[in-house]
């Protein structure tokens, strides 16, 4: 069985490779079919014909491309003032920040008291502090891409934080 079935699909594939013939009709239109026609002739086939492609290798073009490291950015705080005092006896303040240019989508702003990083980073240009310990304290704000890189810092402000405090006046003892 498996031998009929094995010659026959041989006679069927040889019946396959039929000549293809060409013609024009009146119109002048080319035709192909493999049914042959009057005016038809045979056309060849090369047993090669393929479609060959060549691929240009890309050349590589050299382009600058214009990242947020190489545009200067601006930030400065904008209050409070240097060495303002600021009183408050929950140790609280708002500090306002101007930055030229407008940071890139992406970018976020930190807030630096003393060093540590005393705000979550934000788009928005004013920070609301509070439980800030009084004295001395020195305020910078940097503009942080999400990995973490520092593309601009402001110059530091120095503040000077007061609160009322809980010792009143010395009582003199009779």
């Amino acid at each position: 069985m498996r031998l009929i079935l094995l010659i026959s699909l041989l006679l069927l594939s040889a019946q396959s490779l039929a000549t293809v013939y060409r013609w024009v009709d009146e119109k002048g239109k080319v035709h192909y079919s493999d049914e042959q026609k009057n005016n038809a002739e045979a056309v060849e086939l090369n047993e090669n014909t393929q479609n060959n492609m060549t691929i240009n290798t890309p050349t590589k073009i050299n382009i600058t491309p214009t990242t947020e490291a190489s545009i200067n950015y601006s930030i400065s705080i904008t209050s409070p003032q240097e060495e303002a005092t600021v009183r408050d006896n929950n140790g609280a303040f708002t500090v306002s920040v101007s930055i030229t240019p407008q940071l890139p989508r992406g970018v976020l702003m930190t807030l630096l008291v003393d060093g540590v990083i005393t705000a979550p980073a934000q788009v928005s240009n004013i920070f609301q502090l509070t439980g800030i310990n009084r004295g001395e304290h020195s305020l910078v704000v940097n503009a942080v891409t999400q990995s973490g890189k520092v593309l601009a810092s402001s110059s530091p402000r120095k503040i000077f934080l007061h609160q009322a405090s809980v010792f009143g006046p010395a009582k003199k003892s009779k």
